[in-house]
């Protein structure tokens, strides 16, 4: 606990702040589903991570057309690379392109693309070899009641998803799961808030789900509950605009505009670390006059 901290500031206060703040813009109803979830979801997520000192899998990448989309990934690197700090051992999960992309730079297993009846055996698999203390999943397309994936139009793009949702399923671990818009890994856990929302609405649920503005950011508000315990400026250490230029150079859209731009949703970078800021001034680590 950074010693900077108000002594008086409460745990439970912390992370009412830090929950109000993921969805104070409400771009796609996300603080309608807040209202379904047990206060303090990034503090409980928070701790399950902070007392990981194993394998942690993080699963990834939302296609878009033929590429992936800048939310989620930015999001993974940043816990992947804090969590590594923290002396956890990360893997994040995804499939091509982006598997292939970052495979140089990260710990990367990878899952198949396109063929959904292998997404069971391939999620027991990979949880009987890897053993992880933690499954996490930030923007990973939920499968639908219908058994397909949707994007936010509702478009079925399932041929360009790879499984990820078994791996919350048959998980022997606690399970967390971040999302944006109700078509995400995790949702189900909401399932009657959902259907306020002009979605095709994810069924497959987590342990603790954790909604945000932007799912990316929602990382960040896991890092900022770390970087509280840790007393280390854990944030400080994030540069949202050179991983979103590491991303890009290696062929990711903006899931909005579906665009090769530094953005995250359609907002400029500069969005992302202003919330960032605002996380480090909440858990003591910055002063905004």
């Amino acid at each position: 606990m950074s010693e900077s901290t108000p002594i008086n500031q409460s745990m439970q206060a912390l992370t009412q702040q830090i929950e109000d703040l993921m969805v104070s813009r409400d771009l796609r109803g996300m603080k309608h589903l807040q209202k379904a979830l047990v206060p303090g979801y990034y503090q409980r997520a928070a701790q399950i991570l902070y007392d990981c000192k194993g394998t942690v899998l993080i699963g990834t990448g939302f296609p878009v057309d033929d590429t992936f989309e800048t939310d989620g990934p930015v999001g993974a690197i940043a816990l992947y690379d804090t969590l590594k700090h923290l002396g956890a051992n990360p893997i994040i999960v995804c499939g091509d392109p982006l598997a292939r992309v970052i495979g140089d730079d990260y710990q990367v297993h990878q899952i198949s693309v396109g063929d959904l009846s292998k997404g069971r055996q391939e999620a027991m698999d990979a949880l009987e070899k890897l053993n992880p203390g933690v499954v996490l999943s930030i923007e990973r397309p939920g499968l639908s009641a219908g058994g397909f994936y949707a994007n936010m139009r509702g478009e079925d793009i399932s041929a360009r998803c790879a499984c990820f949702d078994y791996f919350l399923i048959e998980a022997n671990c606690p399970t967390i799961a971040i999302g944006d818009g109700g078509n995400e890994i995790g949702m189900g856990k909401v399932s009657k808030a959902l259907s306020a929302l002009p979605i095709t609405p994810a069924v497959t649920s987590c342990d603790e789900l954790l909604v945000a503005d932007v799912s990316n950011w929602g990382a960040h508000g896991i890092i900022a509950m770390l970087g509280y315990w840790s007393g280390e400026d854990l944030l400080s250490k994030i540069n949202t605009l050179e991983i979103l230029k590491y991303i890009s150079a290696r062929g990711s859209v903006d899931g909005v505009t579906r665009l090769n731009t530094l953005t995250e949703d359609s907002l400029e970078s500069g969005a992302g670390q202003q919330l960032i800021d605002e996380l480090r001034r909440i858990t003591g680590f910055m002063n905004i006059a």
